[in-house]
């Protein structure tokens, strides 16, 4: 059973960084796709971003430039830097994993999220 952890969460002012991390224990897939999203008003999630076995990035056009994503293989732990961040960001943010490609991820396993409040 794939089990994703996440930490890391807070609370910062405007244009501050936070760092998510999540612990991803229990997949064993040669194709995976791993990532964080968010709740979003008008569609089932806002993918943050994504990184898949293939080594494949995707980043949501709202956190371009501001955002990163990391996999390390060896810890089996995903990371996000969030950077300059703005109150939009506010959310709580899921770390979620499956098979398959970065681009069309079924999101069946994630884990019970972390939120991050940004104050104006």
């Amino acid at each position: 059973q794939v089990q994703p952890v996440e930490s890391g969460g807070g609370s910062v002012q405007a244009g501050g960084s936070l760092r998510l991390s999540c612990a991803v224990s229990g997949y064993s897939y040669r194709r995976y796709c791993m990532g964080w999203y968010r709740p979003h008003p008008t569609k089932e999630r806002e993918v943050v971003a994504a990184v898949d076995s293939d080594g494949n990035i995707i980043y949501a056009d709202s956190v371009k430039g501001r955002f990163n994503i990391s996999l390390d293989r060896a810890e089996s732990t995903l990371y996000l830097e969030m950077n300059s961040l703005k109150p939009e960001d506010t959310a709580m943010y899921y770390c979620a994993a499956d098979h398959g490609r970065y681009d069309i991820c079924p999101w069946h396993y994630r884990g019970t999220g972390t939120q991050v409040t940004v104050s104006s």
